[in-house]
């Protein structure tokens, strides 16, 4: 098992920016891949990013390609999520995931380990 802290939520104007960060520890020396979904009010949660344990491959819904970016600092068992031209729709909390295989870790029925979840409000 792996736990996860999310941080970095908050509110912001439509159009703005947010960094969401999440650190990792136990089951030190595992190379997990990691992700975020969200979870909007009323919404089933949705995959939102993925990315490799090496960092050299990426995973974005539709929905935020282009807008967001995903990254991940090994030494510090810290995954990022850099949020560009926010939308009230991205209103949401966002949830960090990990897991052993990126095809699963982008798969909210089969991720093993999750984050308590951080909250983004973005209002027009």
């Amino acid at each position: 098992q792996v736990q996860l802290v999310e941080s970095g939520g908050g509110l912001v104007q439509a159009g703005g920016s947010l960094r969401l960060s999440c650190a990792a520890s136990g089951r030190a020396g595992s190379t997990y891949a990691m992700a975020w979904f969200r979870q909007a009010p009323g919404k089933d949660r949705e995959f939102v990013a993925a990315i490799s344990w090496s960092g050299g491959n990426t995973h974005y819904a539709n929905s935020v390609k282009d807008r967001f970016t995903i990254s991940r600092d090994n030494a510090k068992n810290t995954v990022y999520l850099q949020m560009d031209s926010l939308k009230p729709e991205d209103t949401a909390v966002y949830y960090c995931a990990a897991d052993l295989e990126l095809t699963v870790v982008t798969i909210v029925t089969m991720v093993s380990n999750w984050g308590q979840g951080t909250l983004v409000t973005v209002f027009s």
